[in-house]
């Protein structure tokens, strides 16, 4: 069992940065696979990043890419994520999930999910 919870969410103007924090609790963290998603009213969540085991090996979605950056600590049992250049389209809920092998767009595929941090970018 891992428990998530996510924090470093606020308001930023566009052009600046957040850096959002995924901490886990429990056993198993550094054997799974660990991504953001972000979500807005009415429309699925959508995978932005994630980051292998190791941390060698990550994923960025098209709209993120160059900007935003991913990392974890298994010591800490962290996985952040670094959003600079911020967008006010990059204004959503964002959630941190864990999963057994490797990058999946597909929430279903996740085991566990924390409750969200939120983002909100002004133009």
């Amino acid at each position: 069992q891992v428990v998530l919870a996510e924090s470093g969410g606020g308001l930023v103007e566009a052009g600046g940065s957040l850096r959002l924090s995924c901490e886990a609790s429990g056993l198993g963290f550094n054997n799974y696979y660990i991504s953001w998603f972000r979500q807005t009213p009415g429309r699925e969540r959508e995978l932005v990043a994630g980051v292998n085991w190791s941390g060698e090996t990550t994923y960025y979605a098209d709209s993120v890419e160059g900007r935003f950056s991913i990392a974890r600590d298994n010591d800490k049992k962290t996985v952040d994520l670094q959003m600079n250049t911020l967008k006010p389209e990059d204004t959503a809920a964002y959630y941190c999930a864990a999963k057994n092998g490797g990058v999946d767009a597909r929430p279903a595929t996740y085991y566990y999910w924390g409750k969200g941090t939120h983002v909100t970018v002004s133009s």
